[in-house]
């Protein structure tokens, strides 16, 4: 492999002068990489996309938007943010499903510089109430699915207003959208900070609570930079090694990214749709994940690239109409969230000669990606994640947080102008994952000697379920609720589809009965779907615990797995 060919690429490319320079400037307290010449904030990229008025922006479902009138709309409600007393440093929830108006609405807000949190549509109505309790957002914009869990929540602390998305009835004290968008406005001239929060997106939390991750105007940017060096790098390389000239950015036809994962992670929302938006390219959105409907949106709107789970990817390829559809416009199919099986990397491949797979290992603490493979590098090392981003540096430690030699296991540590500003209102578990700019992945792996990184293993107790992270003092936190549980254990159990899924191991009270059923039932009520157990098994015996009393959890899954 041309090895030499990726690291000459990468010399060019952040060159003094060229688009990717990089620097060392002082972030957040830190001497960090930098992307030199990248726009301050995301408003500068929005504004530019004002160039593509007449393309379309948005597809779904039947409904097509051009930037044109994407702009009237962002504009409107930035300008209707401001109307409302909201200011730059506030906060704004987003609660819905992908449709359209998700990326609107976020398009408006970091404009101006207002925060987007980032709801999970599938969290329950005390989960919601968490969520907007921990955030406190001036105004909130959901749909009817999400109304019915906020309208009416005694659980709910904060007071904010409450605008709906495409209600199906009008409802009191609701602002419908539609009437906000109905007046025109000028965008509002705002100057925005590079160092303040962009976002808020929740991740599943250690100790029971999910964690507000704060991703900054400057590291959602540097993450979009990412994205396009990782194209430019794979431009420069193949002219290197084939001798075929670069092509030629002004005559290349716009991307068209079919967007399959949820708008409230960074897989979706940092990596998909904000490379479409900057590319002046097509996003096409789905109601639910469907690989036949997929298939006939692939033909029908040319898409080019497809986002999505591994679990996605290998349901498309096996899709029985693939062979009859006409996929000629696909060249990518870009998987993340968790690992890709290495034959699929090379079933990708042998299903068209244009057609190639591509990984990135990310986190919502780096705003995106932080390292990313495709093509023949990904061929030749299907198991690894690929090379870091040129703005991240990174080691592999031990648990003293020394560095290990080059090869060795260790956790992977990252330090990079992506690497969020912390967690709000969790000050502890900002200084135990951040240390000296230093963001702890929590993931054990090797980085070889081309500067590949293989993850083997995670340190902390997660399941990673079809590309969503549950962890597992979460889940059992909810079972603890039900006054039949006297011991609950959480564990990944292999799945063929998903990855993993949710196993739970249960010790009843003496004199208590329950089903798997009404376990179920209960966690229904605590948690969104995709936390509950799938698998149960009820123990008569107390678990086995260590010295200091700590379940020995991985011994009581190993033992239920085999049996």
């Amino acid at each position: 492999m041309h090895y030499e060919a990726l690291e000459k690429a990468k010399a060019m490319l952040t060159a003094p002068g060229q688009q990717f320079e990089l620097e060392r400037k002082e972030i957040l307290g830190n001497e960090i990489l930098n992307y030199k010449n990248a726009p301050p904030s995301l408003r500068e990229v929005w504004l530019m996309t004002a160039a593509h008025a007449g393309r379309d922006f948005i597809v779904y479902e039947g409904e097509r938007m051009t930037y044109a009138e994407a702009h009237r709309q962002v504009s409107s409600v930035a300008g209707w943010l401001f109307e409302q007393g909201v200011e730059t440093g506030d906060r704004v929830a987003i609660a819905m499903r992908n449709y359209p108006e998700w990326m609107l609405l976020y398009w408006a807000c970091v404009s101006v510089g207002v925060t987007v949190v980032g709801m999970n549509a599938w969290w329950t109505a005390p989960e919601m109430a968490y969520g907007l309790n921990d955030s406190k957002p001036k105004i909130i914009f959901a749909d009817d699915q999400r109304l019915e869990r906020i309208i009416g929540n005694s659980e709910i602390e904060t007071q904010s207003t409450l605008v709906g998305i495409r209600m199906s009835a009008a409802r009191d004290g609701v602002i419908r959208y539609d009437d906000i968008i109905a007046t025109e406005r000028a965008m509002p001239e705002v100057a925005v900070d590079p160092e303040s929060d962009a976002c808020i997106f929740y991740t599943s939390g250690t100790t029971g609570f999910p964690k507000g991750a704060q991703l900054t105007q400057r590291g959602c940017v540097a993450n979009l930079f990412n994205l396009i060096y990782r194209l430019s790098a794979d431009a420069v390389v193949n002219h290197l090694v084939t001798g075929e000239p670069m092509p030629d950015p002004e005559a290349a036809e716009p991307p068209v990214g079919l967007v399959t994962t949820p708008l409230f992670h960074v897989t979706a929302n940092n990596c998909a749709a904000q490379l479409l938006t900057a590319a002046g390219g097509k996003m096409v959105l789905m109601y639910r994940w469907d690989a036949g409907a997929a298939l006939k949106i692939i033909e029908q709107e040319k898409v080019t690239a497809l986002s999505g789970v591994p679990v996605m990817g290998r349901e498309l390829l096996n899709h029985p109409d693939f062979d009859s559809t006409d996929t000629s416009s696909l060249t990518a199919i870009n998987l993340g969230g968790a690992q890709v099986p290495p034959d699929q990397v090379a079933q990708t491949k042998s299903k068209g000669e244009q057609l190639s797979a591509g990984t990135g290992y990310g986190m919502t603490e780096a705003c995106g990606i932080i390292t990313s493979v495709g093509g023949a590098f990904f061929l030749d090392k299907p198991e690894s994640a690929g090379p870091p981003m040129p703005n991240f540096e990174a080691k592999c430690v031990d648990d003293e947080g020394n560095e290990v030699p080059q090869g060795e296991l260790g956790e992977l540590w990252v330090r990079g102008s992506c690497v969020i500003k912390g967690y709000i209102n969790r000050p502890e578990a900002t200084a135990e994952s951040i240390t000296d700019g230093w963001l702890h992945t929590g993931d054990i792996g090797r980085i070889d000697e081309h500067g590949f990184v293989y993850l083997v293993d995670r340190k902390k107790d997660m399941v990673l379920r079809g590309g969503e992270n549950i962890y597992c003092v979460e889940v059992e936190a909810g079972i603890y609720h039900h006054p039949a549980i006297a011991e609950v254990v959480v564990f990944g159990v292999p799945d063929e589809r998903l990855g993993e899924d949710v196993g739970a191991a249960i010790v009843l009270k003496d004199g208590h009965t329950l089903t798997d059923e009404e376990l179920k039932a209960h966690c229904l009520e605590r948690m969104a779907k995709f936390k509950v157990p799938n698998h149960i098994w009820f123990s008569s015996e107390p678990f086995p615990r260590n010295a200091s009393g700590k379940f020995l959890k991985r011994e009581v899954r190993e033992k239920l797995l085999a049996g």
